[in-house]
């Protein structure tokens, strides 16, 4: 069970993440949770502060979230308190140590970085710990850089597997076995050496996921402010509504285009192993939220969901050194691979490829070098439309669909045929709040007509 920062964000929300495990404890569950809500933009803020050579401010500007903190510890029975107020101020302590070594020694930035960034988790971990125990639970907080070893790439940690899994189950497995409830920081882990690391934004459903496959767990439960994974951002359609079911190809073609729910990494220790995924809202813990698994069914409208991703840039590099040749798109993308830039959509033609890019800060490095292959066009504040579904390839009429009904916008990239699923294209970031919402009253605006003959029907009978 992963309980996002929001699930955590006050004494209240520990409370209620307590009852929602002290409810399933008869399952044996494993917790991962994330820092509080805010508290890893903060640590994230004060490196940048430190790094600028302003360490006080940068110690002063965590007060707010220590003091959050300190609201939990003084909803806890005295005894609890005392650890938990003297671990609090220690980690504080440590903080404002790592920081002033921040401002004298940038070359040790990013490994600084993560040991403070990750002091946010760790505190969850054993705040909840000390919670469930208030609660009549017997639970215990395990360091999670014990169990989740990775390489020496800070910040972006990839963890190493065949390390991983038998440390997780010597570290867990125990106290399992024993009905205590572990309680894990997540997005956090160490080098074989000691250093510690971070996985990256949204690491703490990777941390779920290998923690539960780890463990060959029944179900991994990723518990957020939302009941399930939705037809659309409910920030641009109110009318988006839960998917019950997903397929991993599903799931991860949506999640790495957007949709919030799940981190891209998630899904592949599950899919390796397995092992659905349940996606839960912490806030309606009865909701039957979305479950991800290896097999899904088709839709009557086919489409599943409408996922949108903004920030993007878009290049199209045209050459007739392309025509007929062979090795051209290997030195393309051994540019990218160079400035360690990912690409998200690719299309090609006779003469021209083009490519978005959700990270664009080594765009002029980039662009330097295509321009040996042929011209470069860069297209700024363009994003990335997806609609997906079981069948969508196979079903007529659908692309037709889609594009008749954004006739009027502009679409600068297409790319259908490299997934079965999945139809991706990119337009003007400034109209993909008109564009979802179109597309979704045209794939699920009947679906909400029958939804409410439904009531009619039932308020009358």
């Amino acid at each position: 069970m992963k309980f996002g920062g929001t699930s955590v964000e006050d004494a209240p929300a520990f409370a209620n993440v307590a009852e929602i495990i002290r409810e399933r404890r008869a399952l044996r569950p494993v917790v991962v949770v994330s820092a509080m809500s805010g508290m890893t933009d903060a640590l994230l803020a004060s490196v940048r502060q430190a790094g600028d050579k302003d360490v006080k401010a940068a110690i002063q500007s965590l007060a707010h979230q220590f003091g959050r903190h300190n609201e939990v510890v003084s909803e806890l029975p005295t005894t609890e308190a005392g650890r938990m107020t003297a671990l609090v101020e220690n980690v504080w302590r440590e903080i404002g140590e790592l920081l002033r070594s921040v401002a004298v020694r940038p070359a040790l930035r990013l490994p600084l970085q993560d040991a403070i960034v990750s002091s946010g988790e760790c505190l969850a971990a054993a705040l909840l710990a000390a919670v469930l125990r208030q609660e009549g639970v017997a639970a215990r907080e395990v360091d999670a850089r014990r169990c989740i070893l990775t390489d020496e790439n800070y910040c972006r940690a990839a963890p190493l597997i065949k390390e991983t899994f038998p440390k997780t189950r010597e570290q867990v497995q125990p106290l399992i076995e024993e009905s205590v409830i572990p309680v894990l920081g997540g997005f956090v882990g160490s080098t074989v050496g000691g250093e510690t690391t971070t996985l990256g934004r949204g690491g703490s459903d990777y941390t779920a996921a290998l923690v539960g496959a780890a463990l060959s767990a029944r179900e991994i439960q990723i518990w957020s402010d939302v009941s399930g994974v939705l037809t659309a951002d409910p920030r641009i359609e109110q009318n988006a509504r839960t998917i019950p079911r997903l397929s991993y190809a599903e799931a991860a073609e949506l999640a790495y285009f957007g949709a919030k729910v799940l981190h891209p990494k998630t899904i592949q220790p599950a899919v390796e192993s397995g092992i659905p995924i349940r996606i839960c809202n912490s806030r309606a813990p009865d909701s039957p939220g979305t479950l991800v698994g290896a097999e899904s069914e088709t839709s009557p409208q086919t489409v599943k969901a409408i996922a949108h991703k903004t920030g993007i840039t878009t290049l199209q590099i045209t050459s007739a050194r392309m025509l007929g040749a062979y090795g051209f798109l290997r030195a393309l993308f051994e540019i990218f691979d160079r400035h360690r830039t990912a690409v998200d959509v690719v299309t090609t033609s006779e003469v021209s490829v083009s490519v978005s890019l959700d990270d664009a800060g080594a765009l002029p490095f980039i662009v330097e070098e295509l321009e040996r292959l042929g011209s470069v066009r860069v297209e700024k504040d363009q994003a990335i439309i997806c609609v997906v579904g079981e069948g969508l390839r196979s079903t007529p009429g659908i692309a037709a669909r889609i594009f008749s009904t954004i006739s009027d916008i502009n679409v600068s990239l297409i790319s259908q045929g490299a997934s079965r699923i999945n139809l991706t294209f990119a337009i003007e970031e400034e109209r993909v709040g008109e564009a979802v919402t179109r597309l979704h009253e045209t794939f699920f605006g009947d679906l909400k007509v029958k939804g409410r003959m439904s009531k009619v029907m039932a308020s009358g009978a």
